[in-house]
């Protein structure tokens, strides 16, 4: 079935409001100014301080400040609004079991891949785990390619084959979508020895949860990137899913 026919289902169409509300979401309904002064100079510099101090290791503490503009700022907010409503949508279709298998979700990560978006190019390379959704629209995906994909439909961005866990995109340097916990961190450091063999001047970002934070081959990523100077950056997204699944066990 298509997915615009299963959008329009007369038997589904309250289930699955928010799928029609994300794919119809336009940029004119969520770029509202945020005082009268924004909305008529979306140039004007802003100075943003982060309200917590950062916390380094044998490293210089970067800047607590940062110049913005009004635009930027709404720009983020809509990257992240539309990740959010994305991930809503999914929601329904996998409770109305129209997405089969695993469905993890990105609800209140969604800053952390904007963020980062914000501060490098489609040349460095990401890789992550399974929560791979917002990510993919991050590097440059679509809508239809996500929800596709998430259905089983050969419109998604691994043809349907991957779901979840396994959203791909090589031409804007994503490399998945991982199920394994943990198993993308070396695999990040060998996208980035290959960047630094090829003289690529990028960076690759693999991106791994709390829940992997105590897996013996981070640590071993960890040494091997040190040893041999690999232009490669592990992000950890802490949201707090391991206590959860901690206290999950115990019962």
């Amino acid at each position: 079935m298509a997915l615009s026919h299963i959008a329009t289902s007369s038997s589904r169409s309250n289930l699955l409001r928010p799928l029609t509300s994300a794919l119809s979401c336009t940029s004119h309904s969520l770029r509202r100014p945020i005082s009268s002064s924004a909305a008529t100079d979306d140039s004007t510099t802003l100075t943003i301080e982060t309200s917590v101090p950062f916390t380094t290791h044998k490293c210089d503490e970067p800047s607590r400040t940062v110049e913005t503009t009004p635009k930027e700022l709404l720009s983020f907010f809509h990257d992240m609004a539309t990740m959010r409503r994305m991930e809503i949508a999914a929601d329904s279709l996998y409770k109305a079991k129209l997405i089969r298998g695993f469905c993890h979700l990105y609800d209140g990560q969604e800053a952390v891949a904007v963020g980062m978006e914000a501060a490098i190019t489609k040349k460095d390379a990401i890789i992550t785990a399974y929560r791979d959704h917002c990510i993919f629209l991050g590097r440059g995906g679509t809508l239809l390619e996500v929800f596709a994909e998430l259905m089983g439909r050969q419109a998604g961005c691994s043809r349907g084959k991957g779901g979840s866990m396994h959203f791909y995109k090589k031409d804007s340097g994503f490399y998945g979508g991982h199920g394994i916990v943990g198993a993308q961190v070396p695999l990040g450091c060998g996208l980035a020895f290959a960047q630094k063999y090829s003289k690529d001047e990028a960076v690759t970002f693999a991106l791994y949860g709390d829940g992997a934070a105590n897996q013996g081959q981070l640590f071993e990523a960890l040494n091997i990137a040190a040893l041999w100077d690999l232009p490669a950056i592990l992000v950890c997204e802490n949201n707090h899913c391991k206590d959860r699944k901690r206290g999950l066990d115990s019962i």
